[in-house]
């Protein structure tokens, strides 16, 4: 989208400290009215506004910022002052009203973009979950090895063996599944990112438009997920080593405070950097551009976004077990066995019928939350750029509003 207004390249935005490059709304029109005061004034006490017929134009109240309202249709009228009706509303071409959002539009504008697009989200989110799934299937079934087997009276040296087995074991049967969904939520966020710029428009997109803009960023894309998880495994291991290389009850102690602090550390850099993506996507950034455009519009928000990301969170994991929970509850009744085996015994080899209707449940989930999930993203970084830098008349002018000309 580096063709449409307010979503280029953003070095002469205002956060950068350059001059503000942004569209002014087009001025008044020559032959507007201006009304006169009559010569008799009305006595004091007495005075009325004057009505429709009489009354001249109202300059328009600056906006937060100092920008100024757009005159025209669509975009209520002037603000005349208290007790004239308050001021306009904001122009909502799209699925979002142009100007600042609060934590429920963000959410409503996610939900409203997968209902307005539902074909083009659902051909993508649908598609993409059933081939991660998939694969997610077979790799469990036929290329990861048996699981080690448990001894609930081992004690000693036999005990430590078979944890730091079950331990490698665990690691290696997690691997496959976190990359595949990985690649997977790379692919549905680059293409729902586009979908949902356009939808803040009010402009249709299809499916092969979507991949059309989104397929040359997805390297870029891919090497920004790979640089944060290397950025993140890096801090883990930075916080627990120490503890583990000391050993004993005192190396427990320390392992598990660089634990917290690792945490904490990874909890902030996720915050700072959740805006790299969408940004890497509309302005055409590189990675390490987009990293650093992140950083700058999260600055002076980061306990606003994190609590945005946390309430999402908390949104897409009610629905996983909403949705989850009844196809786990039917994929124990069509087991064969396989999982009081492994209540009992300590093994994992779940029978196929529990195994394909647990990957349907989670087609299922993943088709629900990666359109929510990505839509907050997009639109965080769309709330950002419009309290940062006027980015909502970029959007206006883009989206062909009344009162919106070309001129800066």
């Amino acid at each position: 989208m580096n063709d449409t207004p307010g979503w280029a390249s953003p070095g002469s935005a205002p956060s950068d400290g350059k001059g503000t490059e942004v569209p002014r709304p087009s001025a008044p029109a020559d032959d507007a009215p201006s009304g006169t005061w009559a010569a008799e004034q009305p006595p004091a006490g007495q005075w009325t506004p004057p009505g429709p017929s009489g009354a001249g134009p109202t300059a328009p109240h600056p906006r937060p910022g100092g920008h100024t309202p757009p005159q025209g249709p669509g975009w209520g009228g002037p603000w005349q002052g208290p007790g004239w009706g308050g001021p306009p509303p904001a122009a909502k071409p799209g699925v979002i009203p142009l100007r600042p959002l609060g934590v429920g539009e963000i959410l409503d504008g996610a939900v409203s973009t997968m209902r307005a697009h539902w074909r083009t989200v659902l051909g993508i989110t649908l598609t993409v979950s059933v081939i991660a799934q998939t694969a997610i299937l077979l790799i469990r079934r036929y290329l990861l090895p048996d699981p080690p087997s448990v001894d609930a009276n081992a004690t000693g040296s036999e005990a430590l063996r078979q944890l730091n087995e079950s331990l490698r074991y665990n690691l290696l049967d997690s691997a496959p599944p976190l990359l595949v969904s990985m690649l997977a939520t790379i692919f549905t966020t680059a293409v729902l990112t586009v979908v949902i710029s356009r939808s803040v428009l009010g402009r249709p997109v299809t499916l092969s438009d979507a991949w059309a803009e989104a397929r040359p960023r997805l390297l870029p894309l891919l090497g920004l997920t790979l640089l944060l998880a290397v950025m993140a495994a890096a801090i883990m291991t930075a916080g627990i080593l120490p503890g583990f290389l000391i050993g004993d009850t005192a190396g427990v102690g320390l392992a598990f405070l660089g634990l917290l602090a690792a945490v904490t550390v990874f909890l902030w850099l996720t915050v700072r950097f959740i805006l790299a993506a969408p940004a890497l996507m509309l302005e055409r950034q590189s990675i390490i551009a987009s990293m650093r455009r992140s950083a700058k519009l999260v600055r002076g928000a980061w306990w606003r976004m994190f609590g945005i990301l946390a309430l999402t969170w908390v949104l897409t994991v009610i629905v996983a077990l909403v949705v989850g929970i009844p196809f786990g509850i039917v994929a124990v009744g069509l087991d064969d066995g396989s999982l009081s085996s492994f209540l009992t015994e300590g093994t994992s080899e779940f029978g196929w019928p529990f195994l394909i209707v647990s990957a349907i449940g989670d087609v299922v989930v993943a088709t629900l939350t990666y359109p929510l999930s990505a839509g907050v993203m997009a639109l965080l970084y769309v709330d950002q750029r419009i309290r940062r830098e006027a980015l909502d008349l970029d959007l206006a002018r883009a989206a062909g509003l009344p009162g919106f000309d070309d001129r800066g």
